[in-house]
């Protein structure tokens, strides 16, 4: 099922104790700030436990929903391409242009995975008051409230575009060719189909040869297509590992490793710690 929103950009306000809508896609962009309450996010299959002050990016396409474990009061801050387009206004029109495509770039090319978006410490102590400046402003409706609501929604946009710079692939940016980030993104959605991201299929799909992929996707991404999807793979183990009660061999079975032995012995090669006592070390610390 997938919703649609037919205006730019709004901002809704809702107190929850289940989720109204199973797992769903949008056509649109969507900032979910956690006012108050617990439960767990769901993004493409995955899972994060959330509580007061974790903020989320929803991109066009990724599969989510909400498990509400104690009664939940979000705030969602929807907007489409068209918002951010008539919205990052600057005096140099090519300077807009070239601001437009970063933002677009990074916005579009967030991890898909769950998790909270802000990364920084300082940037989650400056989005809480934000967000509660824009819940006075919705609930008073006083002069110029909307013009205010805009700018401040404008602002955490920003912030939440500067966090998710900072965890971009090593060596893609804004300037990395649209067919490299395509191959990314197909990488990242058939993670889980081991048969559909071979080389050879890779090639098929996006009609080049095997041996030119294999060098265009080193030179755009500094890394090969297996060292890739290898360490795009140990990242989603980590998460599952912090944010979920997988056990290890569930773990390795949903990424489609040989055996949990397999998986295993790939983690501590490149992380220095088996799962186990990485999750143990996550716990402590």
């Amino acid at each position: 099922m997938k919703e649609n929103m037919y205006q730019p950009f709004e901002v809704i306000f809702k107190e929850l104790d289940e989720c109204p809508k199973d797992g769903h896609s949008h056509n649109f962009f969507e900032l979910v700030y956690i006012i108050s309450g617990t439960g767990k996010q769901c993004v493409n299959k995955s899972t994060f436990n959330y509580h007061a002050g974790h903020m989320f990016l929803i991109t066009p396409e990724d599969c989510h929903s909400f498990d509400i474990t104690t009664t939940t009061t979000f705030c969602f801050i929807r907007f489409n391409d068209q918002y951010i387009k008539s919205n990052y206004r600057d005096t140099d029109i090519s300077g807009k242009n070239e601001r437009v495509k970063k933002l677009e770039f990074i916005l579009q090319n967030a991890n898909h995975q769950p998790g909270c978006i802000l990364r920084q410490p300082g940037d989650k102590a400056l989005v809480k008051p934000m967000v509660d400046s824009i819940l006075r402003e919705y609930v008073n409706r006083d002069l110029y409230n909307k013009e205010l609501i805009e700018q401040l929604v404008n602002t955490l946009i920003i912030v939440v575009a500067r966090n998710i710079a900072k965890i971009l692939p090593e060596h893609v940016s804004e300037g990395t060719e649209q067919r490299a980030v395509n191959i990314l993104q197909y990488i990242h959605q058939h993670i889980f189909e081991p048969e559909k991201i071979r080389t050879d299929l890779i090639s098929r799909h996006f009609g080049v040869s095997e041996n030119y992929l294999g060098k265009y996707f080193k030179k755009q991404t500094g890394e090969t297509l297996q060292q890739y999807v290898i360490n795009y793979k140990l990242r989603m183990v980590e998460n599952r590992l912090l944010h979920s009660e997988m056990r290890i061999g569930e773990i390795a079975a949903e990424m489609s490793f040989t055996d949990e032995s397999h998986m295993n012995k790939l983690f501590k090669k490149y992380k220095g710690l088996t799962p186990s006592d990485f999750r143990k070390s996550a716990v402590s610390a």
